[in-house]
């Protein structure tokens, strides 16, 4: 069964989608914090931590393995509930296997971000154990963008990750509802999306005739709404 998450930062939001009983988790990034207004990293994440006891995630933003390794230690003490998101490899391209080294051995909970191939996730795994829980994020969606498959990484890394039973691969950079089955399909653990795409995944299950009428409805309500003649 693969679970849903919602990837947003937004209090509001938070508090809406932590009710649905399909939102299992919340993922969040330095860019969505901003974009919510947050002015002080850790003050606004323990505002959100007293929305929801579901898993999230609050990813490190540091450059360098010493920082990253101290932010990830101060971010792990804000709950049980906490992931740390650390990026596969900082803005030089340096590969962060230090840093999820150190704080996997320290039995903290990571969620390695922005990784996009099957080889990113094999040196993953050389630099984690088999007991403390670790979730892999791969960019589905900003692969597909630049003309990349997504599901032909996925799909390698599902499969090598098979041998640990703490690692969830997650489809991330979600861009439309249909991933959701995608994900589905291929074993996925974990799928996170946009409040936009989790609401139009509770629609499924419409038929084709229903979604022709909402269409046409849709034409119609725009058109008297603009008081159109021909």
């Amino acid at each position: 069964m693969t679970k849903v998450f919602c990837d947003i930062a937004d209090l509001k939001e938070i508090k809406k989608f932590n009710k649905k009983k399909l939102v299992k988790g919340f993922t969040t990034n330095p860019s969505l914090m901003r974009k919510a207004g947050a002015k002080n990293y850790i003050s606004y994440s323990k505002q959100i931590l007293k929305i929801t006891k579901k898993p999230i995630s609050f990813e490190v933003f540091a450059d360098d393995i010493k920082g990253m390794i101290i932010q990830g230690r101060k971010l792990n003490k804000l709950g049980k509930n906490v992931y740390v998101k650390v990026p596969v490899c900082n803005s030089r391209g340096i590969f962060m296997g230090e840093v999820i080294k150190k704080l996997n051995n320290e039995k903290i909970k990571l969620n390695i971000t922005a990784v996009y191939s099957f080889k990113q996730t094999k040196q993953i795994l050389k630099k984690i154990d088999k007991k403390t829980k670790v979730i892999i994020s791969i960019f589905a969606g900003r692969m597909a963008d630049v003309g990349k498959d997504p599901v032909s990484q996925i799909k390698k890394s599902l499969n090598i990750s098979k041998k640990y039973k703490n690692v969830e691969i997650l489809w991330a950079s979600t861009r439309e509802a249909y991933n959701f089955l995608q994900a589905k399909k291929l074993g996925c653990h974990i799928i996170t999306t946009p409040p936009s795409i989790i609401e139009k995944i509770e629609k499924f299950g419409k038929t084709f005739k229903q979604l022709t009428t909402d269409t046409v409805k849709g034409f119609l309500s725009d058109s008297n709404k603009s008081k159109f003649k021909i």
